[in-house]
Formats: structure tokens, sequence, C-alpha cells
């Protein structure tokens, strides 16, 4: 006669205890979601003080103090395109103690370098998108153009002539201008320049014809005049700027889109409770007004999401611009 193993006393005890050690582990991790933070939580942030990264970011670690109980502090590491402050992430303890505010440089670095020491995907547990946020093409008004196709007509009858700035190969700006320039058929001549103020710099003293740059830096430009405005990146039309089209549909671009994003990362293997906590306070924090208004008045625009679909988002962004960066030649190293 053939017995069961789990019917044996000592199997099926064996199997109760193993049951058992399991539903503790998940009871225990369970519980520290629930006391989480127990301690400081540090807020990484891969640029300097002041930019958009480092201003959301202090602006949700002020909510959180608020609401969570425990101090958030914004660490600023700057270097290697975001890159310094995103390993450290990646190899700090999994607990949700340590997060990083990345951007969308996160995906685009992963072409844009030859060699990192992180993996983009593998090593990070995203928690959720915050924001994001569309630039705008413009024009010098002394380019004879009125609207986005008259500059792609311009641009087909002088190929490679019609010149436009950026803060350098490989920026953010740089590669929504050369996807452009492909989906639109044309060559543009690219200036880059050391970082973003001497590149507006040049389009406003007439010395590049064409710019892109992030609303709240351009808009007052366009408002005087000294620029203007030919379409946003965004796919659809800017809440801080509705009267600008899309260059999607100005230029007759369906699928054009070119915004950058904003969201919080914890290190791969934290608890899933974690996460789902602080995504939770996230997507709460995101229908206050205050905190709604406060991110459009300083040009962004709140995105709220779950933690799956943020890493399906990042996936999708990293084969995109991974294609740009092959086809622009861009290189960071």
């Amino acid at each position: 006669m053939k017995i069961s193993m789990l019917a044996h006393p000592i199997w099926c005890g064996a199997f109760l205890t193993l049951v058992g050690n399991s539903a503790l582990a998940q009871d225990s991790t369970a519980n520290a979601a629930l006391a989480y933070p127990t301690k400081s939580v540090r807020i990484l942030v891969g640029y300097a003080a002041g930019g958009g990264l480092d201003v959301i970011a202090r602006l949700f670690a002020q909510k959180f103090i608020e609401s969570m109980g425990q101090t958030f502090l914004v660490d600023n590491r700057p270097g290697a395109g975001g890159n310094i402050a995103t390993d450290l992430t990646a190899k700090a303890v999994a607990d949700g103690h340590t997060l990083i505010m990345a951007g969308s440089s996160h995906a685009i670095n992963v072409s844009l370098y030859s060699k990192l020491p992180y993996d983009a995907v593998k090593d990070f547990a995203p928690i959720s998108l915050v924001a994001i946020a569309a630039s705008v093409l413009v024009a010098h008004p002394s380019v004879p153009i009125n609207s986005l196709r008259d500059l792609i007509a311009l641009a087909k009858s002088k190929s490679g002539q019609v010149s436009y700035s950026s803060s350098g190969s490989g920026t953010p700006q740089h590669l929504a201008m050369e996807l452009f320039r492909s989906m639109a058929g044309i060559q543009l001549l690219h200036v880059p320049y050391g970082g973003g103020a001497p590149a507006i710099t040049a389009a406003l003293a007439g010395q590049v014809q064409l710019h892109s740059n992030s609303l709240p830096t351009a808009l007052p430009h366009v408002r005087s005049g000294k620029l203007r405005a030919l379409g946003v990146t965004s796919a659809e039309r800017s809440q801080i700027a509705p009267e600008i089209p899309t260059v999607a549909e100005a230029g007759g671009l369906p699928g054009y889109e070119a915004t950058g994003w904003y969201g919080l990362l914890a290190p791969a293997g934290t608890p899933a409770p974690v996460i789902r906590k602080l995504n939770g306070e996230i997507q709460r924090l995101l229908l206050q007004r205050d905190i709604k208004d406060r991110l459009i008045t300083l040009g962004f625009d709140p995105y709220r999401n779950s933690s799956e679909e943020f890493a399906q988002y990042i996936q999708r962004d990293i084969a995109k611009w991974g294609k740009v960066v092959r086809e622009s030649g861009a290189k960071a190293d």
C-alpha cells in the first residue's frame, strides 16, 4: 500500500512548519510596511539643487514628513548625467529608506553610455511617476516662418542649413529635436552648448534659428516676443500654455511626443508592501489641490499611475530613446 509522504506524521509536521514559517515571514513583511518608515529616508537626486528633479523631490519630501512622521532628506549627488546617484541607489539597502527621484535620463543613459555600473531595469523597483513636463520648440523671430509646417518646408528647401542649439549632445532637448527631425524627414544643424543657459542665449541672439527648452524657461521669452513658439513636445497641450499647439498637431506628425518625466524609484528587492505604501501616498498627494497647483505653476503636469504602470513606462522609454540615440550617434563617453 502506498502512503502519501504528506500523510506521514513527520512529513506532515515539516510541511506545516514550512507553511507556518512562510506565513510568519509574510506577516513580518506586512508589519514592517505598516511601521515604515522607521528612520530617516534619503531621497537621492542626481543633479544640483534648483533643477526640476530637485524641486520636485523637495516638494514631496516635505509632504512625506508631514504625513508619514519621519524625516525625508534630499541628498544631491550630481555628476555623470545622474549616474552617480543612480548607482548609489542601486547598491543601497533595499528597505525603502533610500530612494531616488529619477528622470528621463534614467531611460536615456542606457543607450547614451557604453557601460553603466547598474541595470536600469533589474536593479530598481519603480514606485510611481509624479509628473511629466513638456518642452517647447521655438524659433528666432528673424526666421521666415509662422508655423511648424513652414519650418519643415524651410528645412527641406535648405537641407542641413537650419540650425538649433541644445544644452549638449545626448541631452533630452537634443534627442527631442532629433526625434522631430527624423519624423519630419528633414536635416537640421545641431549646435551643442555646455548647458541650458548658453543654448537659449544663442537662440535669443539669433546665433541659431531654433531651440527646444522647458516651458517655464522659454515662455517668458515667447510672451515678450523674443522667441516664437511653434509647438509643445507633449502628446497633449500643456496646462500652463494651452494656446500653443503640440508638435504632433502643428507639424502633422501623429505620435510625436518628447516629454521629460519625474518619478520615484527604490532599490530592487524593496518589500512590495513598502512600495505599495509609498505609491498610495503619492497618489493621495497628487489629488491635493495645493500639490497640483504647485506643480502646474512650476511647469509640470501631475501624473498618477501604479508601480506596475511606471515600470512599463520606463521600459517603453528605454526602447524609444535607444532608437533615437543610435540614429543620432549621440554618445556621452
